[in-house]
């Protein structure tokens, strides 16, 4: 029924369907999907640490830290982002233009005024790693002022929601969601009545 070489091809992990299926597998573990940041209320730190764990792909199982897997990353209203303490009149940006007397100094409420879209930028730098990689990373890092993202829009696959949000790497499930005082006296029942 089966020759000998059609029994070895059906059993060969080496064999071209093999492969491909292999290829097909990669390549959708290494695929760069669109995430949608909502920046108003948020704590500027612990949202630039969140974002660069993505754009270095962190939350892949495929990390690695020698190859550039992360995922694009929307940040919308940075106008409205917090600062913890009195770093809104504290913390100083610098930067020098290389020419005799031209260092400059602005605080950040003046960066505030002037390009809101910077002391995010300013901030996941500074959290990614120092290495060849980072300016691509960054390069998948838009940021918008206000609410409208134009055509970029259309790619986003996940929406990070409002502050309180623990995980925000992934969508919230439309489960449902247990009131702070009732956390830990759930049920499986209650959990397995909703999934049908």
């Amino acid at each position: 029924m089966y020759s000998e070489k059609s029994l070895f091809l059906l059993f060969d992990v080496t064999s071209e369907a093999c492969r491909k299926l292999l290829a097909m597998q990669t390549a959708l573990a290494f695929a760069r999907a669109w995430h949608q940041v909502d920046a108003t209320d948020r704590v500027l730190g612990k949202l630039a640490e969140r974002i660069a764990l993505v754009l270095m792909g962190k939350h892949k199982p495929i990390y690695n830290p020698a190859v550039d897997s992360g995922d694009y990353v929307i940040v919308t209203n940075c106008t409205k982002i917090h600062v913890s303490g009195r770093k809104n009149e504290q913390l100083v940006y610098r930067k020098h233009t290389m020419y005799p007397g031209g260092l400059k100094e602005r605080t950040f409420g003046d960066m505030m005024e002037r390009k809101p879209e910077e002391i995010i930028r300013h901030a996941v730098s500074g959290m990614l790693p120092k290495n060849k990689l980072r300016d691509r990373r960054l390069e998948r890092l838009r940021i918008f002022p206000g609410n409208e993202t134009g055509i970029l829009g259309i790619n986003v696959l996940r929406v990070w929601e409002g502050a309180e949000d623990s995980n925000p790497l992934w969508t919230p499930s439309p489960t449902r969601r247990l009131e702070p005082d009732k956390v830990g006296q759930g049920s499986s029942e209650d959990y397995a009545e909703e999934d049908d």
